[in-house]
């Protein structure tokens, strides 16, 4: 028996033999429709799906052999030029063929987190065990809605998730789901904490009646001033308007001051507004500062707010061998974000919601009869659409469990034990350098400078230097972009850039347990001779500097 029928075996719709592509007739069509099947991942065709995989996972293996640098410094002109030539509509021969094309618009010029010289954002260079499990989980395609769409892959995200919730200790009635990140994380805990408050104001006499627009406007979130930015999104996205998001000032270490939190709190209360959520933030994205958990969880319990912990970056910590009393606080949250695609070295993406009350969950609950009708909650079917604000959602829960299988817990947390141990190392470095002014100590493994070099034949406060002769507060403005800039021209290495007090500083984020302080300090020495350079040849423009804001 042939394992494909013959053209004149096939079905075909007589009301249909008319249609036509332009310049096709039918029997053309059936010719490519069935040449199409040959590129089907099935029975027939896993011989051809292993010998293409392994073309394009030897093309990375040789291209990551090959790479000298993060980046080769393309400009953006170059790049959509070179794409936006390529007929999309004209197929080409054969994998080969693609692939070496791919080389040319993708490969060779993407940004590589795996050099030890790739020092700019939360961008870790992955392990072997979860890239396994990313090359099965596409080939599979389970998708974690519902349990007849995923089966034992809903049961390993559960175990998962009550592993990471044993982790940080959230207590026996913990729950969560995966999400794509942790700006989905964030928003998914913020309109839990919005549906729960709103809940609550339904209860009330006066609130009878109302649509839930009138009950917004009274609903207030607080988060530090350093906190990530997708609390301001989410609070948007949610109706509530960014000015619900009330901005706590942080003490000298970067982490959210109690005391200014309290002062907050009271206000809001007394001019009659809710104090809805208080976040907290383990691990902020520029100073990886852990904000006082416990003493903000007592706060927001004072008010009756849902307390929120951003741990997107610090989640790493829950297996540190040590630095795990850092997320000590945790325990207290009502909900938790998680990005395993950051400190736990996964591929994005891969980032969980935990809840301390699974019940909370329900707030994001909605039946649909075509998809998770609520009988089969009722008869306890596991669909994770129930709990989740995605529908159609990847497995990614697989690249962490084979991570945790094959490497172990221990492993991973040793591993970013090493990448704060040397963001340690470099900030002594820099504190000792009298070119470069350092922010704050580090408190992960990111730190936040910048080059203010002592300025030669300088008279003091004049132009370009202040009153201890080293480079003015308007110069370094200008230059530090330019520096920044400049180095990501060259391609030899990637730093970030961020802002403190309004002024232009650098960032090294630091996550490969594989870059010595020799390899960061190449770096250094980098941006002190392109610094040392711009500042000769007067190239620190504020067009210059535009190039990253």
């Amino acid at each position: 028996m042939p394992l494909l029928p013959r053209v004149d075996e096939m079905y075909v719709d007589e009301n249909r033999v008319g249609e036509t592509l332009p310049g096709q007739d039918f029997g053309s069509r059936v010719e490519l429709a069935l040449a199409a099947t040959n590129h089907l991942f099935n029975t027939r065709n896993s011989t051809r799906y292993v010998a293409q995989v392994l073309q394009g996972v030897n093309a990375v293996a040789t291209k990551i052999d090959r790479t000298t640098r993060p980046f080769t410094g393309v400009g953006p002109a170059e790049m959509k030029a070179r794409i936006g030539a390529v007929d999309l509509d004209q197929p080409l021969p054969d994998t080969a063929a693609a692939l070496e094309e791919l080389e040319t618009v993708y490969l060779r010029d993407a940004i590589y987190f795996h050099d030890a010289k790739y020092a700019a954002h939360l961008n870790c260079p992955v392990v072997i065990p979860a890239l396994v499990g990313e090359a099965i989980l596409s080939a599979v395609n389970s998708s974690m809605d519902t349990w007849d769409q995923s089966a034992g892959a809903t049961m390993i995200e559960r175990r998962l998730i009550d592993w990471t919730a044993e982790r940080l200790q959230l207590g026996a009635a913990a729950d969560g789901v995966f999400t794509s990140g942790g700006s989905q994380s964030n928003l998914q805990a913020l309109l839990i904490a919005r549906n729960h408050a709103v809940a609550g104001l339904r209860q009330e006499p006066a609130n009878a009646g109302l649509r839930l627009p009138a009950m917004l406007e009274k609903l207030r979130i607080f988060t530090s001033a350093d906190s990530h930015f997708s609390i301001q999104k989410s609070a948007s996205m949610l109706g509530m308007g960014f000015d619900a998001v009330i901005s706590v000032p942080c003490a000298d270490d970067h982490r959210m001051d109690p005391a200014a939190l309290a002062e907050a709190m009271a206000e809001t209360h007394d001019a009659g507004l809710v104090p809805t959520a208080v976040v907290a933030t383990a691990g902020t994205t520029d100073f990886g500062a852990v904000d006082p958990l416990a003493d903000l969880a007592a706060l927001a319990r004072a008010y009756g707010a849902w307390f929120h912990v951003d741990a997107a970056y610090g989640g790493g910590l829950m297996v540190s061998g040590r630095y795990r009393h850092l997320l000590e606080g945790a325990r207290l949250a009502d909900s938790v974000t998680v990005d395993f695609h950051k400190t736990f070295f996964q591929p994005v993406s891969s980032s969980a919601l935990l809840v301390r009350d699974r019940a909370m969950l329900q707030h994001v609950t909605y039946y649909a009869d075509y998809l998770n009708p609520e009988s089969a909650a009722l008869a306890e079917v596991p669909n994770q659409v129930d709990k989740s604000i995605q529908t159609t959602r990847r497995f990614d829960a697989l690249k962490l469990w084979l991570t945790l299988r094959i490497m172990g817990a221990d492993a991973i947390g040793a591993l970013f034990d090493e990448a704060i141990d040397l963001a340690a190392r470099v900030g002594s470095v820099l504190a000792a350098d009298d070119d470069f002014e350092l922010a704050a100590a580090p408190q992960l493994s990111t730190l936040v400078f910048r080059y203010r070099p002592r300025v030669a034949g300088s008279e003091p406060t004049d132009a370009v230097s202040d009153a201890h002769g080293r480079l003015s507060e308007d110069e370094a403005d200008a230059l530090n972009p330019a520096i920044r800039a400049a180095v990501f021209a060259s391609g030899q290495a990637v730093v970030a850039g961020t802002k403190v007090a309004g002024r232009h500083y650098l960032k090294f984020t630091l996550l490969n347990a594989e870059a010595t302080l020799g390899d960061v300090s190449s770096i250094i020495e980098l941006l002190r001779r392109t610094g040392a350079q711009l500042l000769a040849s007067d190239s620190a423009s504020p067009s210059t500097s535009e190039v990253f804001g």
